[in-house]
């Protein structure tokens, strides 16, 4: 992409509404506007990453087993009155009329239609384990939204719903999504804690937080700094394989966000010297609740003794916008975002010191076009803007990597990179500049 024919309206004063980093810095590196409380047009920039979060979900989700579909926002009151949730949810509902007097929602969650779909089509237990997900926009009327994508109330999300016969097939599909989530938190350079939660609205005695720490975090969370080297699952972990020990070696240090901490429990399971106290943003959440839904709404299978009986199930979230937010927050400095490689909407940044110098114009169309094809999706900023100018664009967007080329390192036959993350500099001929960004 040529920045002289993109859209980036990147502000160079902080706005005076942004809180918090993320928000501040997806505001000046134009990715987001607010159109109103809470709700946002994402730019150009701004939809590049969310796409790579939603590609990564989706490949860790397809990965484990789940089958993709989608659900429409707007969902039949009738349906959240059968499983009793309705009158229950709250403010946060978005309650519409059509013009025919019927009455509807905008979706929050999904709990409701996937089970009448499930209902409407499964009636053997030979046809389970299923789990169905969808990567769909949602609607939480928040009382107070606020710092950007954070807590706003229209978002992004990924949920998907386990589907088996018994409690115990039940679990073996709420460890799959646990394995699932480490891994997914893991490619975007996240280490993310899973914390033992309420599961509120949801429902449900088994539920686990996933917890990225961020000074700029909405709670507390306390825990043993031990898990932060726990391993992750590699690309070749078997989800057809009893999955509980990987759920137990992240689950039997103590890891608790403060609305369920319980400090004399903490300090009698944690050395003093393995306490670790911060700040904490919420990615994902895992539910297993068993029949809340199914056995109110009749979603039943014939089991293998002729019996209907009512399926067993869990759902698993993922803040997909809330992610870019969160990524933000865990990376960035003072000069702007630092985006981790798999997250970055361009992977390498390319700086025309003198645009209309024939030498220097070539070498960044030679760069351009070898970085294209080894799939690295350069951005080449061939626009008037001065050095500094360009310079502090790129460190505010926050792509891996530099690469500076002017006229007087091209009459030594030198370029120059700059890795993003560190700060560090190598002076090389193109060629080496562009093998080593490639590497």
């Amino acid at each position: 992409m040529r920045l002289s024919r993109y859209f980036l309206p990147v502000l160079k004063q902080n706005p005076s509404e942004a809180q918090i980093a993320s928000h501040r810095l997806m505001l000046r590196a134009g990715m987001l506007r607010q159109e109103a409380a809470g709700i946002y047009a994402w730019l150009p920039l701004g939809h590049r990453v969310l796409k790579k979060v939603e590609q990564i979900v989706r490949e860790e989700m397809d990965r484990a087993g789940a089958i993709e579909l989608l659900m429409p926002t707007l969902q039949l009151a009738d349906l959240w009155r059968e499983s009793g949730r309705y009158d229950d949810y709250g403010a946060e509902m978005l309650r519409i009329t059509d013009r025919h007097d019927r009455e509807m929602l905008y979706g929050p969650t999904n709990e409701e239609m996937i089970t009448e779909i499930f209902r409407a089509y499964v009636h053997s237990y030979k046809d389970l384990p299923k789990n169905l997900y969808h990567i769909q926009w949602k609607f939480r009327d928040e009382q107070r939204p606020r710092f950007g994508v954070m807590r706003g109330r229209e978002f992004l999300m990924k949920d998907a719903y386990s589907f088996d016969l018994t409690e115990a097939a039940g679990r073996a599909s709420y460890n799959q999504m646990f394995v699932a989530y480490l891994r997914c938190f893991s490619r975007m350079g996240l280490k993310a804690i899973p914390m033992k939660a309420e599961s509120g609205p949801i429902g449900g005695d088994l539920s686990h937080e996933f917890i990225v720490l961020a000074q700029t975090g909405e709670s507390a969370v306390f825990l043993d700094k031990r898990m932060l080297d726990l391993p992750v699952p590699g690309e070749d972990v078997d989800y057809g394989a009893d999955l509980t020990p990987i759920l137990d070696e992240w689950t039997h240090l103590y890891a608790a966000t403060e609305d369920v901490h319980d400090a004399e429990r903490y300090e009698r399971e944690t050395p003093e010297a393995e306490r670790l106290t911060a700040r904490g943003i919420e990615v994902g959440q895992t539910f297993f609740f068993g029949d809340k839904y199914s056995r109110p709404m009749k979603a039943n299978v014939q089991g293998p003794d002729g019996v209907d009986t009512a399926v067993q199930m869990g759902s698993y979230g993922v803040g997909v916008s809330r992610l870019v937010g969160a990524i933000i927050e865990a990376s960035h400095d003072d000069a702007g975002i630092i985006w981790p490689d798999p997250m970055a909407p361009f992977g390498v940044g390319i700086v025309n010191l003198r645009p209309g110098d024939p030498e220097v114009d070539e070498a960044c169309e030679r760069a351009y076009a070898a970085l294209t094809a080894a799939g690295k999706e350069p951005l080449l900023d061939d626009t008037a803007e001065r050095p500094g100018g360009k310079f502090a664009t790129m460190d505010l967007i926050g792509l891996p990597w530099q690469l500076i080329i002017g006229p007087r390192g091209l009459a030594d036959g030198v370029v120059e990179i700059k890795r993003r993350a560190t700060g560090d500099r190598q002076t090389l001929p193109l060629a080496a500049a562009v093998r080593t960004i490639c590497e």
